[in-house]
């Protein structure tokens, strides 16, 4: 099939489609050259595209959808080597959880700070702002 229906049928663009194939998260051999030279994508192309977007769904970076892919193809999906995977990823949700937890906390507290300053002094500047 050719790119534009590939995009169609994995609602990626065009331009992500060539960007995953130079990131060599799929590969496309000679003979999947048409005669004007246009790109012939297999349905193997397609699975994988599609594998990838549920992926990136669940928060993983090519880097991890390539370890995927990779584990995939060398059939090296067992239920405990996925779910190894996905806790190392739930790991690194819950932390990036509790960095944004904390951001919130000293942006509400560096509110209530600035609100409190200001209320002192009508032309003074935002001390939230300030070093």
């Amino acid at each position: 099939m050719l790119i534009g229906e590939l995009s169609k049928l994995t609602g990626f663009s065009r331009h992500t489609i060539r960007f995953y194939e130079k990131q060599e998260l799929f590969k496309l051999g000679r003979k999947n050259r048409l005669t004007n030279n246009y790109k012939d994508y297999p349905d193997e192309v397609l699975k994988k595209l599609l594998i990838i977007k549920k992926l990136k769904g669940f928060g993983f970076t090519l880097e991890e959808c390539s370890d995927l892919l990779a584990m995939i193809e060398e059939n090296m999906t067992s239920c405990k080597s996925v779910s190894e995977k996905i806790d190392n990823k739930l790991e690194v949700i819950d932390q990036k959880i509790a960095r944004l937890q904390e951001m919130k906390n000293m942006l509400i507290n560096g509110v209530e700070l600035c609100l409190n300053g200001c209320e002192s002094t009508a032309d003074r500047h935002c001390t939230m702002l300030l070093p």
